[in-house]
């Protein structure tokens, strides 16, 4: 399948259902690691606009800023799921009302 055959606006709108489907995972749900799993599907779907974005109007810009945000998220991934660690082996939880003070 081309990327040209498929419409724009269904890329678009994909990004933006994926979008929303990270920020209700990040507002609803009470796990970390849900909730870090949901900034990265928030992250993917803003990647999926700019590729769609930087081929509908033919940029370089919007590949280079995919490239910026996959080096966030693996910078995010490394840091965030260390601290995920150290914070179930020093209280015994992942439970996000739980986790309430920064102090381990």
């Amino acid at each position: 399948m081309h990327f040209d055959s498929v419409p724009s606006s269904w890329y678009l709108i994909l990004s933006a259902l994926l979008f929303v489907l990270g920020v209700v995972g990040f507002l609803i749900k009470r796990s970390l690691i849900t909730v870090f799993m949901s900034i990265e599907l928030m992250l993917n779907a803003v990647n999926l606009s700019f590729v769609t974005f930087a081929h509908e109007w033919h940029a370089v810009q919007g590949q280079i800023f995919v490239f910026f945000v996959m080096m966030v998220a693996a910078a995010e991934a490394a840091v965030g799921l260390a601290i995920i660690i150290a914070i179930f082996r020093s209280r015994q939880t992942l439970n996000v009302d739980q986790i309430d003070l920064m102090k381990l």
